[in-house]
């Protein structure tokens, strides 16, 4: 395997584990921020009151997008295994 490959393979993996991870940090973040808008209009400066509306929402979201990720991650893996044959010696 030669340097652009590895490259390429790097490249290709950083690209799809941001698309997965995207929709969560992007609701995670959403959740926090409208959580924290929340606690600055009311004074309320309770820590849980953060950190368990994120995780409800992170896993309402998995729940929803399971079939999504196990398809994209599924696609990956055949995808990554049948490049594996044209990267013989």
């Amino acid at each position: 395997m030669n340097a652009e490959a590895a490259i390429d393979i790097f490249k290709t993996l950083v690209t799809f584990a941001l698309s997965v991870m995207t929709p969560f940090l992007g609701v995670i973040l959403l959740v926090g921020l409208v959580t924290s808008l929340i606690q600055s209009v009311t004074s309320i400066q309770e820590q849980t009151l953060t950190f368990v509306p994120k995780l409800i929402a992170g896993a309402g979201l998995f729940l929803l997008l399971a079939p999504w990720v196990l398809r994209m991650m599924s696609e990956f893996a055949v995808q990554s295994i049948s490049r594996m044959s044209t990267m013989g010696p």
